[in-house]
Order: structure tokens, then sequence, then C-alpha cells
């Protein structure tokens, strides 16, 4: 369970850190998405989760 909050907390840390340093570019970046069609969202975000699964996988060894 530690785990999991900890991954939330880095999660929310590098949001809050786009937003923090570049407010503009977040705000251009979501107003791009939101044209996208929700088939190519569903497949950005499928591979951020197959990417993320990756990434916890090297890390937990």
């Amino acid at each position: 369970m530690s785990d999991l909050l900890a991954g939330i907390g880095i999660a929310l840390v590098l949001e809050g850190l786009l937003w923090a340093a570049a407010p503009q570019m977040a705000r251009r970046a979501v107003e791009e998405i939101a044209t996208f069609p929700n088939g190519r969202i569903q497949i950005f975000a499928v591979a951020a989760v197959a990417v993320g699964v990756f990434v916890v996988w090297l890390a937990r060894g």
C-alpha cells in the first residue's frame, strides 16, 4: 500500500511541475488533446499504462 501511495505522490509531483513550470504549454496540450478522437486517446492511454507497468516492473525487479 505504501508503494501505491508513493507512486501516486510521484505522479502528482510530476503533474504539478508541468503546470507550475509551463502553464501555457500545458493548457495548449490539453486543448489539443481535446480535439483528438476517443479511439486515439484510448490508444495513448493504453500505451501509457503499458509503459508504466514496465517501468514499475523494472524498478521492482
